[in-house]
């Protein structure tokens, strides 16, 4: 396994917090391959000008979050631009108070490219752009500024969307101004513009001369026409992954609930007729989320007819559905895995913990023994799980790694490696 320290370090802390790793998500990528080629296939057809939907549907801890890190991944590897959230109480897609807004200033504030994925990277994607449309105006006859601003207009001018294109492009040719005037006030409340960061009209008036602001209503339009932008200045497309689809399965008003459904039948219809291009939107949810005929999306009809019926044999794979459900990983393939953050474990702390094939042998049965097993492991439990005891067996290197294991799942006490003669109590 070639894996730097700065992987490791990431991969390993992430686990121990329960989250999936930002960084090195190729390296715990097992059993997952029919998915993978899937997700493969779909950006490709993406980056030639389709677009697509996909529900990842799994119980807690089964992978979602994984998969849509993966995704995350491999788009970034294809040149696209992508962005990975969570939905929350405070961001969803209809509202009338400023949530479905919240949720666009998300996907704006976490939108990452390959050579910048620690901070957003909207205004490099602008820096880059403006940059290569100056020196084309350098090259011309003409006095910079009007060219400039004249070429960012014809940009916008063939977009689908002619409203909100019009008023995006004028918010980047007055970035465009800051920049070359070094006026930083100006650049920053362009870019709050283009973030949805500016509350009122008034205000946006008042700052930038644009009548009009991103706000609950018009969100997927701003995000569809910034769509078209990263198209234009030469990414393959943009990628959005939503994780925790449950919170809108949550909300405890069943119109509230139809309304964000309706905007999700939206989104599907566009992406699947091919009313856009160039993007790939994912759902990270739970079956019921999905699948509930009272609070689920199968609840609004419209929705029910698009999705299908849930498919009982969890073991079978259909990439072909919208949605695709997360076959749970066999034995086989956890132990794989356990072998693998084993080695990223050692790579992290330096060490060398000797950990068997029979060790982990071991801690898989007294897993799979355990009282609901078949129904309640997950692989985020079973690595959660085997790093307490790698750090248990690090810091403390007289014990064996078996009597650990006794330890955790049988409750025996722990004694150190010493003759049988002269046991040693440790706790």
């Amino acid at each position: 396994m070639n894996i730097n320290p700065k992987e490791a370090h990431q991969i390993i802390t992430s686990l121990e917090g329960g989250v999936v790793p930002k960084r090195g998500i190729h390296h715990l990528l097992v059993g997952r391959r029919q998915e993978v080629e899937e997700i493969i296939s779909i950006l490709k057809h993406v980056k030639e000008g389709q677009s697509d939907i996909r529900f990842w549907v799994g119980d807690f801890g089964s992978g979602k979050s994984f998969i849509l890190q993966t995704i995350d991944t491999f788009a970034l590897e294809k040149d696209f631009v992508v962005s990975t959230i969570d939905l929350s109480p405070t961001r969803s897609f209809c509202s009338s108070n400023g949530k479905a807004r919240n949720l666009y200033r998300e996907i704006m504030n976490q939108l990452h490219i390959k050579t910048c994925q620690d901070r957003s990277c909207l205004e490099i994607l602008l820096q880059k752009w403006i940059t290569v449309l100056q020196e084309q105006c350098m090259q011309e006859n003409k006095p910079l500024m009007i060219n400039l601003e004249s070429k960012i207009e014809q940009v916008f001018d063939r977009f689908k969307i002619p409203l909100m294109a019009y008023d995006f492009g004028k918010a980047i040719v007055l970035y465009a101004q800051g920049m070359l005037q070094e006026n930083r006030e100006l650049k920053m409340n362009a870019l709050r513009w283009l973030r949805g960061e500016i509350d009122t009209k008034t205000e946006s008036k008042k700052l930038l001369g644009i009548s009009v602001i991103i706000n609950d209503m018009n969100w997927f339009d701003a995000l569809k026409t910034f769509n078209e932008f990263v198209v234009e200045i030469g990414y393959s497309g943009l990628v959005v992954n939503f994780d925790e689809l449950v919170n809108l399965y949550k909300l405890p008003r069943s119109q509230t609930r139809a309304n964000n459904y309706e905007m999700i039948l939206n989104m599907y219809n566009e992406c699947k007729t091919n009313m856009i291009s160039h993007l790939f939107l994912n759902f990270g949810a739970t079956r019921k989320t999905i699948y509930d005929s009272y609070r689920g999306l199968l609840s609004y009809k419209a929705l029910a007819g698009r999705l299908g019926t849930e498919q009982k044999d969890q073991g079978l794979i259909n990439t072909n559905r919208t949605v695709l459900g997360l076959k749970p990983l066999t034995p086989e393939e956890i132990y794989t895995l356990l072998e693998h953050l084993l080695k990223i474990y050692d790579k992290n702390y330096h060490c060398d913990l000797s950990i068997s094939f029979e060790d982990i042998r071991f801690y898989m049965e007294e897993q799979l023994n355990r009282p609901g097993a078949d129904e309640f492991l997950t692989p985020r439990t079973v690595i959660k799980d085997f790093l307490e005891l790698l750090d248990l067996k690090r810091q403390n290197p007289q014990c064996s790694f078996k009597n650990l294991i006794e330890s955790k799942f049988q409750g025996t006490r722990v004694y150190k490696d010493v003759d049988d003669h002269d046991l040693i109590e440790v706790f």
